[in-house]
């Protein structure tokens, strides 16, 4: 197979446009997609207002352990599963804890002083560092052999619109917090090319059509395989946008106490949809980090699907002794599990394209939230839950921490991601180093 002598050469010859550019030149075969090293891939998940430790925490520690109740849908990747106690967010200072939780939960570092009033707490403002995800990213788009499109993708999941410091978890420095998509028309939009409307929409997978066509002839059989994987998606795509097309995806601005308006009930099929357009983007090397924020802190998404009418925070408030919430908290809780297992089960049935095994053997998915208990406010025993083989951690285990420092695990992310810094976030959370027995 002759391949063009540069890029320039193969888009003029085929006339391949903007909105396939990326995809189609990360074939192995056409020989311009860097494969000189592993791809490594970092998702970070959230979900709000903490969770039940009696339905969540295994009680065994190592590699004998039992699933409770909310981590049951992970049964199928236990080989491939982390479960992380005892890892506490230490950062204090200005703001109340679901504030600071969300604030530090990736920067590691305070919350600067400000004028948004949280619960009993002092107001605060944004966080004062960079985000561990933006940290990774920023090392990663420095070399050409990790660089990419975006470098970074930030999807949402009925994430409101305003801007404070409940609803924002991703930094790219000081000041500076990064809004999630939480459409997924607008993130179609960006990885495929703008549309001014989606009147627009039948252009652009026309266009995607063509071009993945011209391609057809000039590469690898195995690569064949990709583009029809990839034209079927855009095809699935094209299917569900327009069947909702009528459908409004868009969301008012919520209140922190009364829920969140009535596309609240459309939450589990954007969850798919921007899952599904995620690992489209990993597949197609558009970026190598990617968060995906479901809510907010203290977000109060009443999950009707559940047969749970109280909004999520509002339970969350309830004590310990009222069984009935605590039974609804744990569903829900288990339903964002079902979401993790779902992003683990569909980049474990992707090939990792011109590599080896799948897109999960080459990702590592930390699911965690802003409390460790809602009801407590407590930042102490924080939910981590790792998925995957991204980053060489010694998987299918339970470990139990003594009130270790977040900011640890956060510098392991780094470490296992190529990034060998020595802090990150505030320094004094920092001492004893990397995280000890991931690896």
């Amino acid at each position: 197979m002759a391949q063009r002598s540069t890029r320039r050469e193969f888009i003029r010859d085929l006339g391949i446009g903007a909105a396939s550019l990326p995809f189609i030149l990360n074939l192995p075969s056409l020989g311009f997609a860097n494969q000189a090293k592993r791809k490594q891939r970092l998702v970070v998940l959230f979900s709000p207002n903490g969770i039940v430790p009696s339905t969540f925490w295994p009680d065994e520690a190592g590699e004998e352990f039992a699933f409770k109740e909310s981590l049951t849908p992970l049964e199928a990747f236990r080989k491939q599963t982390l479960i992380l106690g005892g890892v506490c967010d230490k950062v204090r200072g200005d703001g109340d804890s679901h504030m600071r939780g969300i604030g530090c939960l990736l920067t590691g570092t305070e919350l600067f002083p400000g004028n948004i009033q949280g619960g009993s707490h002092t107001p605060a403002g944004w966080s004062s560092g960079i985000s561990i995800d933006q940290e990774i990213k920023n090392h990663l788009q420095q070399a050409p052999d990790s660089r990419t499109r975006f470098g970074s993708l930030e999807f949402g999941v009925m994430v409101p619109d305003r801007a404070d410091t409940w609803t924002r978890m991703v930094y790219t420095g000081p000041n500076k917090p990064v809004a999630p998509i939480d459409d997924p028309y607008q993130m179609f939009a960006k990885l495929y090319g703008r549309m001014k409307d989606r009147e627009s929409l039948k252009s652009i997978l026309d266009a995607l059509g063509d071009d993945l066509g011209k391609v057809r002839s000039v590469v690898s059989a195995e690569d064949r395989h990709l583009l029809e994987a990839h034209a079927t998606f855009v095809r699935e795509m094209e299917h569900e946008l327009k069947s909702s097309q009528n459908e409004a995806l868009d969301h008012a601005v919520p209140e922190l106490e009364s829920g969140v308006k009535e596309e609240n009930d459309e939450i589990p099929r954007i969850s798919k949809m921007q899952i599904d357009l995620m690992v489209n983007s990993f597949a197609s090397d558009f970026a190598r980090v990617a968060t995906l924020q479901y809510t907010n802190s203290v977000g109060g998404a009443k999950m009707r699907w559940l047969q749970v009418d109280e909004g999520h925070h509002e339970l969350s408030h309830e004590p310990d002794s009222n069984a009935s919430a605590q039974e609804k908290l744990t569903r829900i809780n288990k339903w964002y599990c079902e979401q993790l297992a779902y992003l683990a089960k569909r980049l474990a049935d992707t090939p990792e394209p011109g590599g080896q095994g799948s897109l999960l053997d080459n990702t590592l998915i930390v699911w965690t939230n802003e409390l460790g208990k809602g009801n407590s406010h407590t930042l102490d025993n924080i939910p981590f839950v790792l998925v995957g083989n991204g980053l060489d951690f010694r998987m299918g285990r339970s470990i139990q921490y003594k009130k270790v420092a977040h900011n640890r695990l956060l510098l392991a992310l780094a470490h296992g991601m190529g990034h060998r810094i020595d802090t990150f976030g505030n320094p004094n959370f920092c001492g004893d180093g990397v995280l000890h027995d991931l690896t």
